[in-house]
Protein backbone atom coordinates (compact mmCIF):
# COMPACT_ATOMS: atom_id res chain seq x y z
CA UNK A 1 0.00 0.00 0.00
CA UNK A 2 1.36 3.28 -0.89
CA UNK A 3 2.39 5.10 2.69
CA UNK A 4 0.64 8.37 1.54
CA UNK A 5 -2.96 6.62 1.80
CA UNK A 6 -2.54 7.17 5.78
CA UNK A 7 -3.10 10.91 4.84
CA UNK A 8 -6.18 10.56 2.27
CA UNK A 9 -9.27 12.33 3.49
CA UNK A 10 -11.87 10.12 5.38
CA UNK A 11 -14.34 11.21 2.52
CA UNK A 12 -14.65 8.86 -0.24
CA UNK A 13 -14.61 9.82 -3.81
CA UNK A 14 -17.73 8.08 -5.96
CA UNK A 15 -17.16 6.20 -8.80
CA UNK A 16 -14.15 6.67 -10.95
CA UNK A 17 -11.75 5.05 -13.11
CA UNK A 18 -8.04 4.23 -13.42
CA UNK A 19 -7.01 4.56 -16.75
CA UNK A 20 -3.15 3.92 -17.84
CA UNK A 21 -1.46 7.11 -16.81
CA UNK A 22 1.41 7.17 -19.17
CA UNK A 23 2.38 10.34 -17.37
CA UNK A 24 5.87 9.10 -17.12
CA UNK A 25 6.58 10.11 -20.72
CA UNK A 26 6.63 13.53 -19.69
CA UNK A 27 6.57 14.01 -15.84
CA UNK A 28 10.57 13.60 -15.73
CA UNK A 29 12.63 16.37 -18.04
CA UNK A 30 12.03 19.91 -16.09
CA UNK A 31 10.14 22.87 -18.13
CA UNK A 32 11.67 24.48 -20.86
CA UNK A 33 10.98 27.65 -22.80
CA UNK A 34 9.85 27.35 -25.81
CA UNK A 35 12.05 28.97 -28.18
CA UNK A 36 10.06 32.36 -29.63
CA UNK A 37 8.01 31.41 -32.83
CA UNK A 38 8.13 33.52 -36.14
CA UNK A 39 4.99 34.05 -35.93
CA UNK A 40 1.90 34.08 -32.99
CA UNK A 41 -1.76 33.96 -33.60
CA UNK A 42 -3.60 35.00 -30.84
CA UNK A 43 -7.18 34.32 -30.45
CA UNK A 44 -9.82 36.99 -29.30
CA UNK A 45 -12.27 34.71 -27.52
CA UNK A 46 -10.23 32.49 -25.57
CA UNK A 47 -12.70 32.12 -22.32
CA UNK A 48 -15.93 31.46 -21.23
CA UNK A 49 -17.96 34.30 -22.31
CA UNK A 50 -17.94 37.38 -25.09
CA UNK A 51 -14.98 37.56 -26.97
CA UNK A 52 -12.43 40.50 -26.57
CA UNK A 53 -12.72 43.66 -28.15
CA UNK A 54 -10.01 44.18 -30.48
CA UNK A 55 -7.44 46.97 -29.21
CA UNK A 56 -4.54 47.60 -31.92
CA UNK A 57 -4.54 47.68 -35.44
CA UNK A 58 -2.04 46.64 -38.29
CA UNK A 59 1.06 48.14 -38.01
CA UNK A 60 1.15 48.42 -34.51
CA UNK A 61 4.38 48.12 -32.43
CA UNK A 62 3.55 46.72 -29.47
CA UNK A 63 5.27 45.25 -25.87
CA UNK A 64 4.96 42.10 -24.09
CA UNK A 65 2.09 42.45 -21.41
CA UNK A 66 0.12 45.41 -23.62
CA UNK A 67 -3.24 45.11 -24.02
CA UNK A 68 -4.11 44.28 -27.62
CA UNK A 69 -7.89 43.15 -27.30
CA UNK A 70 -10.13 44.69 -24.60
CA UNK A 71 -12.94 42.57 -21.89
CA UNK A 72 -15.96 42.42 -24.01
CA UNK A 73 -18.49 42.32 -21.36
CA UNK A 74 -19.22 41.62 -17.59
CA UNK A 75 -18.25 38.02 -18.22
CA UNK A 76 -15.16 38.71 -20.52
CA UNK A 77 -11.23 38.31 -20.33
CA UNK A 78 -9.21 40.83 -21.99
CA UNK A 79 -5.85 39.58 -24.18
CA UNK A 80 -2.25 40.58 -24.26
CA UNK A 81 0.83 40.49 -26.32
CA UNK A 82 2.95 37.29 -25.49
CA UNK A 83 6.06 39.28 -26.74
CA UNK A 84 6.69 42.87 -28.08
CA UNK A 85 6.91 43.05 -32.01
CA UNK A 86 4.48 44.35 -34.67
CA UNK A 87 1.00 43.77 -35.49
CA UNK A 88 0.88 42.06 -39.05
CA UNK A 89 -2.42 40.75 -39.67
CA UNK A 90 -6.08 41.11 -37.76
CA UNK A 91 -8.50 38.41 -39.24
CA UNK A 92 -9.83 34.69 -39.34
CA UNK A 93 -7.46 31.99 -38.45
CA UNK A 94 -8.12 28.34 -37.40
CA UNK A 95 -9.17 27.92 -33.81
CA UNK A 96 -8.11 25.27 -31.84
CA UNK A 97 -11.76 23.43 -31.44
CA UNK A 98 -12.50 20.41 -33.29
CA UNK A 99 -14.53 22.05 -35.77
CA UNK A 100 -10.77 24.23 -36.86
CA UNK A 101 -13.33 26.76 -37.97
CA UNK A 102 -11.99 30.53 -38.11
CA UNK A 103 -12.08 33.05 -35.19
CA UNK A 104 -11.06 36.59 -35.18
CA UNK A 105 -7.05 36.34 -34.75
CA UNK A 106 -4.17 39.16 -33.84
CA UNK A 107 -1.17 38.33 -35.91
CA UNK A 108 2.34 38.92 -33.99
CA UNK A 109 5.54 39.05 -35.66
CA UNK A 110 8.02 39.28 -32.83
CA UNK A 111 11.18 41.49 -33.08
CA UNK A 112 13.64 39.32 -30.84
CA UNK A 113 13.96 41.55 -27.75
CA UNK A 114 10.93 40.46 -25.50
CA UNK A 115 10.41 43.78 -24.02
CA UNK A 116 7.69 44.03 -21.47
CA UNK A 117 5.55 47.03 -21.19
CA UNK A 118 6.30 48.91 -17.91
CA UNK A 119 3.65 48.60 -15.17
CA UNK A 120 3.87 50.29 -11.45
CA UNK A 121 3.55 47.66 -8.50
CA UNK A 122 2.65 47.42 -4.72
CA UNK A 123 5.64 47.05 -2.62
CA UNK A 124 3.68 44.54 -0.91
CA UNK A 125 0.76 42.76 -2.85
CA UNK A 126 -0.78 42.38 0.57
CA UNK A 127 -1.29 46.21 1.03
CA UNK A 128 -3.50 46.16 -2.23
CA UNK A 129 -7.38 45.56 -0.67
CA UNK A 130 -9.42 42.38 -2.20
CA UNK A 131 -11.01 44.42 -4.31
CA UNK A 132 -7.61 45.78 -6.02
CA UNK A 133 -6.02 42.47 -6.18
CA UNK A 134 -9.63 40.99 -8.25
CA UNK A 135 -9.17 43.93 -10.48
CA UNK A 136 -5.51 43.46 -11.11
CA UNK A 137 -6.43 39.68 -11.81
CA UNK A 138 -9.14 40.93 -14.16
CA UNK A 139 -6.92 43.77 -15.86
CA UNK A 140 -4.13 40.50 -16.41
CA UNK A 141 -6.78 38.49 -18.21
CA UNK A 142 -6.45 35.44 -15.62
CA UNK A 143 -8.98 32.40 -16.30
CA UNK A 144 -9.31 29.02 -15.05
CA UNK A 145 -6.40 26.80 -16.21
CA UNK A 146 -7.62 23.81 -15.28
CA UNK A 147 -9.60 24.14 -18.53
CA UNK A 148 -13.01 26.02 -17.83
CA UNK A 149 -11.40 29.14 -18.53
CA UNK A 150 -14.11 31.08 -16.62
CA UNK A 151 -12.76 34.65 -15.76
CA UNK A 152 -10.67 34.44 -12.47
CA UNK A 153 -12.15 37.67 -11.29
CA UNK A 154 -15.76 37.46 -11.61
CA UNK A 155 -15.16 34.07 -9.74
CA UNK A 156 -13.56 36.09 -6.79
CA UNK A 157 -15.81 38.69 -7.21
CA UNK A 158 -18.89 36.63 -6.74
CA UNK A 159 -17.05 34.53 -3.87
CA UNK A 160 -16.55 37.40 -1.72
CA UNK A 161 -20.67 38.66 -1.99
CA UNK A 162 -21.30 35.04 -1.30
CA UNK A 163 -19.40 34.84 1.82
CA UNK A 164 -17.30 31.86 1.01
CA UNK A 165 -15.14 29.96 3.39
CA UNK A 166 -12.75 27.98 1.90
CA UNK A 167 -10.71 28.35 -1.15
CA UNK A 168 -9.24 24.62 -2.74
CA UNK A 169 -6.17 25.01 -5.22
CA UNK A 170 -7.21 22.12 -7.28
CA UNK A 171 -4.04 19.85 -8.20
CA UNK A 172 -4.87 16.44 -8.77
CA UNK A 173 -4.68 16.54 -12.83
CA UNK A 174 -6.05 13.26 -13.07
CA UNK A 175 -5.94 12.97 -17.04
CA UNK A 176 -3.94 10.65 -18.68
CA UNK A 177 -0.48 12.04 -19.87
CA UNK A 178 -0.97 15.62 -18.49
CA UNK A 179 2.26 16.65 -16.28
CA UNK A 180 1.82 20.28 -16.74
CA UNK A 181 0.83 21.29 -12.98
CA UNK A 182 3.25 17.95 -11.61
CA UNK A 183 6.06 20.07 -12.97
CA UNK A 184 4.64 23.49 -11.76
CA UNK A 185 4.32 22.56 -8.72
CA UNK A 186 7.64 20.74 -8.16
CA UNK A 187 9.40 23.82 -10.02
CA UNK A 188 7.49 26.70 -8.53
CA UNK A 189 5.90 26.17 -5.61
CA UNK A 190 6.79 28.94 -3.50
CA UNK A 191 5.50 30.97 -6.38
CA UNK A 192 1.58 28.82 -6.22
CA UNK A 193 1.29 29.18 -2.43
CA UNK A 194 1.98 33.40 -2.32
CA UNK A 195 -0.62 32.83 -5.39
CA UNK A 196 -2.94 31.22 -3.04
CA UNK A 197 -2.99 33.36 -0.36
CA UNK A 198 -3.41 36.05 -2.60
CA UNK A 199 -6.65 34.59 -4.15
CA UNK A 200 -7.74 33.60 -0.57
CA UNK A 201 -7.60 37.60 0.87
CA UNK A 202 -9.05 38.70 -2.35
CA UNK A 203 -11.89 35.98 -1.93
CA UNK A 204 -12.34 36.36 1.90
CA UNK A 205 -11.78 32.64 2.51
CA UNK A 206 -10.44 31.43 5.72
CA UNK A 207 -9.48 28.07 5.02
CA UNK A 208 -6.80 27.24 2.32
CA UNK A 209 -6.50 23.51 0.74
CA UNK A 210 -4.69 22.26 -1.80
CA UNK A 211 -6.03 18.64 -2.76
CA UNK A 212 -2.86 16.53 -4.85
CA UNK A 213 -3.16 13.05 -5.87
CA UNK A 214 -0.41 10.79 -3.84
CA UNK A 215 1.37 9.39 -7.61
CA UNK A 216 2.98 13.12 -7.63
CA UNK A 217 5.16 12.61 -4.21
CA UNK A 218 7.83 15.47 -5.75
CA UNK A 219 4.92 18.12 -5.86
CA UNK A 220 3.57 16.76 -2.63
CA UNK A 221 6.67 17.42 -1.24
CA UNK A 222 7.58 20.80 -2.53
CA UNK A 223 4.24 22.22 -1.96
CA UNK A 224 4.54 21.11 1.84
CA UNK A 225 8.10 22.70 2.14
CA UNK A 226 7.00 26.28 0.15
CA UNK A 227 3.32 25.96 2.38
CA UNK A 228 5.33 25.61 6.31
CA UNK A 229 5.03 29.16 7.96
CA UNK A 230 1.79 29.31 6.52
CA UNK A 231 -2.45 28.36 6.69
CA UNK A 232 -1.58 26.72 3.28
CA UNK A 233 -2.81 22.92 3.81
CA UNK A 234 -1.48 20.36 1.42
CA UNK A 235 -4.08 17.36 1.47
CA UNK A 236 -2.82 14.27 -0.67
CA UNK A 237 -6.22 12.50 -2.22
CA UNK A 238 -6.56 8.94 -4.09
CA UNK A 239 -5.18 8.92 -7.63
CA UNK A 240 -7.93 8.47 -9.72
CA UNK A 241 -10.13 9.96 -12.72
CA UNK A 242 -11.82 12.41 -12.61
CA UNK A 243 -10.07 13.50 -9.39
CA UNK A 244 -9.39 16.53 -11.03
CA UNK A 245 -13.48 17.33 -11.33
CA UNK A 246 -13.71 20.23 -8.74
CA UNK A 247 -17.42 18.67 -7.13
CA UNK A 248 -15.57 15.81 -6.76
CA UNK A 249 -12.14 17.43 -5.10
CA UNK A 250 -14.97 19.59 -3.08
CA UNK A 251 -16.46 16.13 -1.89
CA UNK A 252 -13.40 14.21 -1.22
CA UNK A 253 -11.74 17.02 0.61
CA UNK A 254 -14.23 18.26 2.47
CA UNK A 255 -17.39 16.19 2.73
CA UNK A 256 -19.88 18.88 1.12
CA UNK A 257 -21.63 17.50 -2.33
CA UNK A 258 -22.43 21.04 -4.67
CA UNK A 259 -26.23 20.55 -5.53
CA UNK A 260 -27.12 19.18 -8.71
CA UNK A 261 -26.52 22.05 -11.25
CA UNK A 262 -25.64 24.40 -8.54
CA UNK A 263 -22.05 25.85 -7.92
CA UNK A 264 -19.55 25.49 -5.01
CA UNK A 265 -19.93 28.85 -4.05
CA UNK A 266 -23.24 27.65 -2.43
CA UNK A 267 -21.60 25.86 -0.16
CA UNK A 268 -18.73 28.33 0.62
CA UNK A 269 -16.55 27.00 -1.09
CA UNK A 270 -14.26 28.11 -4.37
CA UNK A 271 -12.33 26.18 -6.67
CA UNK A 272 -8.92 27.35 -8.57
CA UNK A 273 -6.70 25.62 -10.64
CA UNK A 274 -2.62 25.58 -9.61
CA UNK A 275 -2.04 27.23 -12.63
CA UNK A 276 -3.95 29.70 -11.62
CA UNK A 277 -2.79 30.80 -8.70
CA UNK A 278 0.83 30.88 -10.19
CA UNK A 279 -1.11 33.80 -12.93
CA UNK A 280 -2.45 35.33 -10.10
CA UNK A 281 1.04 35.91 -8.11
CA UNK A 282 2.97 36.75 -11.54
CA UNK A 283 -0.05 39.48 -12.03
CA UNK A 284 -0.44 40.59 -8.45
CA UNK A 285 3.78 40.54 -7.67
CA UNK A 286 4.96 41.47 -11.27
CA UNK A 287 2.44 43.18 -12.84
CA UNK A 288 2.93 40.30 -15.67
CA UNK A 289 -1.00 39.43 -17.48
CA UNK A 290 -1.29 35.87 -18.77
CA UNK A 291 0.59 35.35 -21.62
CA UNK A 292 1.88 32.23 -21.42
CA UNK A 293 1.02 29.05 -19.95
CA UNK A 294 2.79 25.57 -19.29
CA UNK A 295 1.88 22.72 -21.95
CA UNK A 296 2.51 19.21 -21.48
CA UNK A 297 3.57 18.08 -25.55
CA UNK A 298 3.55 13.92 -24.91
CA UNK A 299 2.11 10.93 -26.88
CA UNK A 300 4.07 7.97 -28.77
CA UNK A 301 4.11 9.55 -31.79
CA UNK A 302 6.26 12.61 -30.04
CA UNK A 303 10.11 11.90 -29.96
CA UNK A 304 10.87 13.53 -26.96
CA UNK A 305 7.50 14.13 -24.66
CA UNK A 306 8.09 17.45 -22.31
CA UNK A 307 6.42 20.52 -20.73
CA UNK A 308 7.10 23.69 -22.25
CA UNK A 309 6.55 27.21 -21.12
CA UNK A 310 4.87 28.46 -24.12
CA UNK A 311 3.65 32.10 -25.40
CA UNK A 312 0.10 32.47 -26.67
CA UNK A 313 -0.43 32.01 -29.97
CA UNK A 314 2.39 29.99 -31.02
CA UNK A 315 0.95 26.77 -33.21
CA UNK A 316 0.68 23.68 -32.10
CA UNK A 317 3.78 22.24 -34.76
CA UNK A 318 5.91 24.89 -32.83
CA UNK A 319 5.99 22.54 -30.09
CA UNK A 320 5.62 19.48 -31.52
CA UNK A 321 9.22 20.88 -33.50
CA UNK A 322 10.53 21.99 -29.76
CA UNK A 323 9.93 18.17 -28.79
CA UNK A 324 12.08 16.51 -31.45
CA UNK A 325 9.06 16.17 -33.84
CA UNK A 326 6.90 13.47 -34.73
CA UNK A 327 8.74 9.74 -34.47
CA UNK A 328 5.32 8.44 -36.36
CA UNK A 329 2.23 9.59 -38.07
CA UNK A 330 -0.05 9.95 -35.16
CA UNK A 331 -3.89 8.62 -35.17
CA UNK A 332 -5.53 11.25 -33.57
CA UNK A 333 -4.00 14.58 -32.55
CA UNK A 334 -5.38 16.15 -29.05
CA UNK A 335 -5.90 19.17 -27.59
CA UNK A 336 -5.80 18.83 -23.57
CA UNK A 337 -5.58 15.19 -22.35
CA UNK A 338 -7.45 12.34 -24.35
CA UNK A 339 -10.61 11.54 -21.67
CA UNK A 340 -11.86 15.24 -22.06
CA UNK A 341 -9.58 17.13 -24.61
CA UNK A 342 -10.58 18.01 -28.18
CA UNK A 343 -9.42 16.16 -31.35
CA UNK A 344 -7.51 18.52 -33.39
CA UNK A 345 -7.65 18.07 -37.67
CA UNK A 346 -4.35 19.51 -37.86
CA UNK A 347 -0.88 21.43 -36.22
CA UNK A 348 -1.99 24.88 -37.86
CA UNK A 349 -3.89 25.86 -34.56
CA UNK A 350 -2.43 28.40 -31.83
CA UNK A 351 -2.12 27.69 -28.34
CA UNK A 352 -4.25 29.58 -26.28
CA UNK A 353 -4.61 29.86 -22.06
CA UNK A 354 -6.67 27.09 -21.91
CA UNK A 355 -4.02 24.76 -23.37
CA UNK A 356 -3.29 22.10 -21.01
CA UNK A 357 -1.49 19.39 -23.17
CA UNK A 358 -0.60 19.14 -26.74
CA UNK A 359 -1.10 14.85 -27.44
CA UNK A 360 0.33 12.89 -31.11
CA UNK A 361 -1.57 9.61 -30.04
CA UNK A 362 -0.78 6.58 -32.43
CA UNK A 363 -3.79 3.67 -33.53
CA UNK A 364 -2.38 1.83 -30.62
CA UNK A 365 -2.72 4.00 -27.57
CA UNK A 366 -6.10 5.18 -28.77
CA UNK A 367 -7.11 1.66 -29.87
CA UNK A 368 -11.31 1.58 -31.16
CA UNK A 369 -12.60 -1.57 -30.67
CA UNK A 370 -16.32 -2.28 -32.85
CA UNK A 371 -18.95 -1.41 -30.05
CA UNK A 372 -21.28 -4.31 -29.15
CA UNK A 373 -25.19 -3.90 -27.66
CA UNK A 374 -25.31 -3.47 -23.89
CA UNK A 375 -24.85 -6.22 -21.57
CA UNK A 376 -26.75 -4.38 -18.99
CA UNK A 377 -23.63 -4.97 -16.12
CA UNK A 378 -24.00 -1.45 -14.69
CA UNK A 379 -20.05 -0.77 -14.88
CA UNK A 380 -20.89 2.43 -16.30
CA UNK A 381 -22.83 3.44 -13.42
CA UNK A 382 -20.51 2.73 -10.47
CA UNK A 383 -17.75 4.39 -12.55
CA UNK A 384 -19.94 7.37 -13.04
CA UNK A 385 -18.51 10.14 -9.85
CA UNK A 386 -21.85 11.90 -10.69
CA UNK A 387 -23.98 9.26 -9.30
CA UNK A 388 -25.73 9.09 -12.56
CA UNK A 389 -27.17 6.16 -14.71
CA UNK A 390 -25.28 6.33 -17.76
CA UNK A 391 -26.78 3.00 -19.48
CA UNK A 392 -30.35 4.32 -19.05
CA UNK A 393 -29.55 7.98 -20.37
CA UNK A 394 -28.00 6.29 -23.43
CA UNK A 395 -30.97 4.41 -23.86
CA UNK A 396 -33.39 7.92 -23.59
CA UNK A 397 -31.27 9.77 -25.96
CA UNK A 398 -31.07 6.81 -28.79
CA UNK A 399 -35.21 7.07 -28.49
CA UNK A 400 -35.28 10.57 -29.00
CA UNK A 401 -36.28 11.43 -25.35
CA UNK A 402 -34.43 13.85 -24.18
CA UNK A 403 -36.65 14.88 -21.86
CA UNK A 404 -36.80 11.35 -19.52
CA UNK A 405 -32.53 11.60 -19.97
CA UNK A 406 -32.77 15.57 -18.37
CA UNK A 407 -34.81 13.62 -15.79
CA UNK A 408 -32.13 11.07 -15.02
CA UNK A 409 -29.20 13.92 -15.04
CA UNK A 410 -27.90 14.31 -18.08
CA UNK A 411 -27.72 18.33 -17.27
CA UNK A 412 -25.00 16.59 -14.17
CA UNK A 413 -23.21 14.69 -16.63
CA UNK A 414 -19.40 16.45 -16.72
CA UNK A 415 -18.46 14.33 -20.13
CA UNK A 416 -15.58 12.82 -18.19
CA UNK A 417 -15.63 9.59 -20.12
CA UNK A 418 -15.67 7.32 -17.29
CA UNK A 419 -18.67 5.46 -18.67
CA UNK A 420 -16.90 4.75 -22.21
CA UNK A 421 -13.59 3.60 -20.90
CA UNK A 422 -14.69 0.88 -18.58
CA UNK A 423 -17.59 -0.16 -20.55
CA UNK A 424 -16.71 -3.65 -21.83
CA UNK A 425 -19.14 -3.74 -25.00
CA UNK A 426 -17.37 -0.72 -26.26
CA UNK A 427 -20.44 1.75 -26.33
CA UNK A 428 -19.14 5.64 -26.37
CA UNK A 429 -21.86 6.64 -24.04
CA UNK A 430 -20.29 9.76 -23.67
CA UNK A 431 -21.05 10.65 -26.88
CA UNK A 432 -24.22 10.12 -26.83
CA UNK A 433 -24.20 12.79 -23.38
CA UNK A 434 -22.50 14.90 -25.49
CA UNK A 435 -24.68 15.22 -28.88
CA UNK A 436 -27.67 15.15 -25.89
CA UNK A 437 -26.39 18.00 -24.08
CA UNK A 438 -25.82 19.61 -27.72
CA UNK A 439 -29.13 19.34 -28.58
CA UNK A 440 -30.60 20.68 -25.72
CA UNK A 441 -28.80 24.25 -26.17
CA UNK A 442 -29.60 24.10 -29.74
CA UNK A 443 -33.17 23.98 -28.51
CA UNK A 444 -32.71 26.39 -25.89
CA UNK A 445 -31.01 28.39 -28.59
CA UNK A 446 -33.81 28.18 -30.83
CA UNK A 447 -36.50 29.02 -27.58
CA UNK A 448 -34.67 31.61 -26.95
CA UNK A 449 -34.76 33.03 -30.49
CA UNK A 450 -38.56 32.03 -31.10
CA UNK A 451 -39.20 34.07 -27.80
CA UNK A 452 -37.09 36.94 -29.23
CA UNK A 453 -39.11 36.74 -32.15
CA UNK A 454 -42.17 36.92 -30.36
CA UNK A 455 -41.42 39.57 -27.68
CA UNK A 456 -40.30 41.85 -31.22
CA UNK A 457 -43.80 40.76 -32.94
CA UNK A 458 -45.89 41.53 -30.08
CA UNK A 459 -44.06 44.54 -29.08
CA UNK A 460 -44.60 45.46 -32.81
CA UNK A 461 -48.04 44.64 -32.71
CA UNK A 462 -48.33 46.90 -29.74
CA UNK A 463 -47.04 49.44 -31.74
CA UNK A 464 -49.90 49.34 -34.77
CA UNK A 465 -52.58 49.26 -32.13
CA UNK A 466 -50.94 52.16 -30.01
CA UNK A 467 -50.65 53.96 -33.65
CA UNK A 468 -54.43 53.07 -34.97
CA UNK A 469 -55.48 54.71 -31.18
CA UNK A 470 -53.99 56.83 -31.69
CA UNK A 471 -54.64 58.22 -34.91
CA UNK A 472 -58.53 57.02 -34.40
CA UNK A 473 -57.94 59.76 -30.54
CA UNK A 474 -56.45 62.61 -33.02
CA UNK A 475 -59.36 61.72 -35.68
CA UNK A 476 -61.78 62.06 -32.72
CA UNK A 477 -60.42 65.28 -31.56
CA UNK A 478 -59.96 66.48 -35.04
CA UNK A 479 -64.25 66.03 -35.43
CA UNK A 480 -64.73 67.68 -32.07
CA UNK A 481 -62.28 70.83 -33.02
CA UNK A 482 -64.53 70.93 -36.28
CA UNK A 483 -67.70 70.39 -34.81
CA UNK A 484 -66.82 73.21 -31.80
CA UNK A 485 -65.75 75.69 -34.91
CA UNK A 486 -68.82 74.77 -37.18
CA UNK A 487 -70.92 75.12 -33.59
CA UNK A 488 -69.20 78.57 -33.00
CA UNK A 489 -69.40 79.49 -36.42
CA UNK A 490 -72.88 78.87 -36.98
CA UNK A 491 -73.63 80.89 -33.63
CA UNK A 492 -71.91 83.61 -34.92
CA UNK A 493 -74.00 83.93 -38.25
CA UNK A 494 -77.08 83.04 -36.40
CA UNK A 495 -76.13 86.30 -33.45
CA UNK A 496 -75.40 88.45 -36.78
CA UNK A 497 -78.20 87.73 -38.52
CA UNK A 498 -80.06 88.28 -35.37
CA UNK A 499 -78.43 91.64 -34.89
CA UNK A 500 -79.68 92.30 -38.42
CA UNK A 501 -82.58 92.02 -37.97
CA UNK A 502 -83.30 93.86 -35.14
CA UNK A 503 -81.18 97.19 -36.80
CA UNK A 504 -84.04 96.72 -39.39
CA UNK A 505 -86.89 96.89 -36.98
CA UNK A 506 -85.26 99.70 -34.92
CA UNK A 507 -85.39 101.07 -38.87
Amino acid sequence: MNPLSRLFSSFRPRGGVHPDGRKDLSAEPPIRILPMPEFLYVPLQQHVGAPARLSVVVGDQVLKGQLIGASGGNISAPVHAPTSGRITAIGDFPSPHPSGLPSATITIEPDGADRWIEVSLPDDPFSLSPEEISARVGAAGIVGLGGATFPSAVKLNLSRKSGISTLIINGGECEPYLTCDDRLMRERADGIVEGIRLIAYAAGAKEMLVGIEDNKPEAIAAMRKAAQGTEVQIKVVPAMYPMGWDKQMIQVLTGKEVPAEGRSAEIGVLVHNVATAWAVREAIRFGRPLVSRVVTVSGAAVTAPGNLEVPIGALAADLIKACGGLSSDPARLVLGGPMMGAQMPHLNVPMVKGSSGLLALTGKEIGLPTPAPCIRCSSCVRACPAGLLPLEMAAHIRAADLASAVGLGLKDCIGCGSCSYVCPAHIPLVHFFNYAKGELAALEKAKLRNEATKKLADTRQERMQRIVREREEAAKLRAAKKAAADAAKKAAAEAAKAAAEKTEVAA
